[in-house]
């Protein structure tokens, strides 16, 4: 199937390019998993990604979290998820002014040469998108910003006169992907899909098919559910790696994704 006829509205009004880019690795995947590979050694990392791999559209990362990080077998990570047809997702959270996002892309990690993707606070103005998207253009290459528009931890401070603002200020930047929101609640998603229209993607964390409270305040909700609410891409991370089987709960959760899309 074409990204075209699967997305329709979705494909139609999105302008960033890496928008499209995942819209097609998702129909050449037929998923709309993203993993959240919350793992902390190298070897974890590609045992991981050679499970999963194949169920997959999307790697969320948090670099900083790899406690025998080096240069040479991060790159070696980074070219075998494109390989596998992946796009590479940071959740560094970004959330200071222009200038200084800009050069936290460089530094020891390099985030700005591998990322395709990279999660932001607008708590410091849409200056940080600025300067996040011009360390991409530093490296000539592209990416895109996921703005924290709701998040499904609870207490969190995100509120909706918060995510108000940042949905109109992200709908129009055009460095701006598109917003994180919670997916642990159907109806969050669906109230954040009518605030950020057709033009932008939705990406939701806190889903499981084992719906309820998880460790540390987390809340899961159905991906199934939060698809058809609006959700362009669910983030699962202990649902797949914490598994028994990390590939089949992956191949689950992917032909879910599918499926809803296609309703949808």
């Amino acid at each position: 199937m074409e990204a075209r006829d699967a997305w329709k509205v979705r494909w139609e009004t999105s302008t960033l390019p890496m928008a499209k880019t995942f819209m097609e690795v998702a129909c050449r995947k037929k998923s709309l998993v993203c993993l959240a590979a919350d793992k902390y050694t190298m070897n974890e990392m590609f045992d991981l990604l050679n499970s999963v791999g194949s169920s997959i559209a999307a790697l969320k990362t948090h670099v900083d979290l790899i406690s025998d990080w080096n240069q040479d077998e991060w790159i070696r990570f980074c070219m075998l998820a494109q390989e596998m047809d992946l796009l590479i997702f940071e959740d560094r959270k970004f959330a200071d002014i222009g200038k200084i996002s800009r050069k936290q892309m460089g530094g020891i990690y390099n985030i700005k040469e591998w990322s395709d993707l990279v999660t932001a606070h607008l708590i410091s103005g849409p200056d940080v998108v600025d300067g996040l998207q011009a360390a991409w253009s530093d490296a000539s290459r592209e990416g895109g910003v996921l703005l924290l528009a709701q998040m499904s931890s609870r207490g969190n401070l995100l509120t909706p006169d918060y995510t108000s603002t940042v949905v109109e200020a992200g709908r129009a930047h055009p460095g701006v992907f598109g917003f994180i929101g919670n997916g642990s609640n159907a109806n969050s998603v669906r109230e954040l899909r009518t605030m950020v229209g057709d033009g932008k993607m939705i990406w939701t964390p806190g889903v499981n098919i084992a719906t309820g409270d998880g460790e540390m305040g987390q809340r899961y909700g159905d991906p199934y559910e939060a698809v058809m609410a609006g959700s362009d891409c669910i983030i699962v991370g202990s649902g797949i790696h914490g598994a028994e089987n990390p590939a089949e709960a992956a191949a689950a959760y992917a032909e879910i994704s599918w499926k809803a899309l296609l309703e949808r």
